[in-house]
């Protein structure tokens, strides 16, 4: 072990643990923050932006030789879709619940395959798209639209849309998460801070001029905004891109369904929205369905001359 690592460089599965948990706890943070999304998602950045440029100019990061003007450009398109990635899933969180939430934008693996089919006309296998619809019927489960059958009552049918469209918030937080991945492939060159750097800067210069200056904001607001600027951003980035190159795809696989499993014990400790049988189904599937495209999983057909 070489004694010039830092601890999550020493132990990559703890620090990975660490940064999922960490990450499951964001929606609790924005929920108690008060604010709308966009301007959270702009003291998310301008926090962020400030830990991570102190981050890297410490660790030597930022010379002249390290830098290259065509990766920070790609890196400033991926950050456009990170930060409207960020504004619809705090939307999402506001319209249905935490857990809810976080379970349907982990179907972000099945959009990075299927956008790179699209784009790059990556060949999808059976295995694969068996894998995907297994984790969209999950979704369905998942989404909470099925718990109970709706009531033809005004307030129900208003509350039933509102949630309708936090889940379609979701879906499109999770298909801006996954174009900013297929970016991220290009970048291989630059030191993920460095991207995280350049991506958080570009969501402050997109958000100012939308961001909410004139309400106040409590003293207690401000803890929570600074909590996900700098915990939920710069300290879990920087454990999340110092574990992924020393851990196996099964493990990274494996170590990311913490991040849902501690938001619905946080939905359920702190706000008392316990999911239900359908739901737990539903995450079931789609935590099957991004293993078996993550670690690619075959499934056995049977044909009729193996009868």
């Amino acid at each position: 072990m070489n004694p010039n690592q830092n601890l999550p460089e020493r132990f990559p599965a703890a620090a990975l643990a660490t940064a999922m948990a960490i990450a499951g706890t964001i929606g609790a943070f924005v929920v108690e923050a008060g604010l709308d999304p966009v301007t959270t998602v702009f003291w998310r950045c301008s926090f962020a932006a400030l830990f991570l440029a102190a981050w890297c100019m410490a660790r030597g990061y930022l010379t002249a030789t390290d830098l290259s003007m065509p990766l920070l450009l790609r890196a400033a398109l991926g950050g456009v879709c990170i930060v409207l990635n960020w504004v619809a899933f705090f939307a999402a969180l506001q319209m249905t619940s935490i857990a809810t939430t976080t379970i349907v934008y982990h179907v972000q693996p099945f959009f990075v395959v299927l956008l790179g089919a699209w784009f790059f006309r990556e060949r999808i296998t059976p295995d694969q798209l068996l894998w995907m619809l297994g984790a969209f019927a999950g979704v369905v489960l998942a989404s909470g639209l099925m718990v109970d059958p709706l009531v033809n009552t005004v307030a129900n049918s208003t509350q039933s849309s509102t949630w309708a469209l936090g889940i379609a918030l979701a879906l499109l937080a999770a298909l801006l998460y996954a174009a900013s991945t297929l970016i991220a492939k290009s970048l291989g060159g630059q030191r993920p801070e460095v991207t995280a750097l350049s991506q958080t800067t570009v969501g402050m210069v997109m958000l100012v001029g939308f961001a909410n200056f004139t309400s106040s904001v409590s003293a207690s607001s401000w803890g929570w905004l600074i909590g996900i600027g700098v915990l939920h951003t710069g300290v879990t980035y920087v454990l999340m891109y110092a574990a992924y190159p020393r851990l196996t795809t099964p493990i990274i696989g494996i170590l990311a369904f913490i991040y849902p499993l501690v938001a619905i014990v946080v939905d359920w400790a702190f706000y008392d929205h316990p999911i239900g049988a359908l739901q737990a189904l539903g995450m079931l599937l789609i935590a099957l369905g991004a293993l078996g495209i993550k670690l690619g999983w075959r499934i056995r057909w049977r044909t009729a001359s193996s009868c």
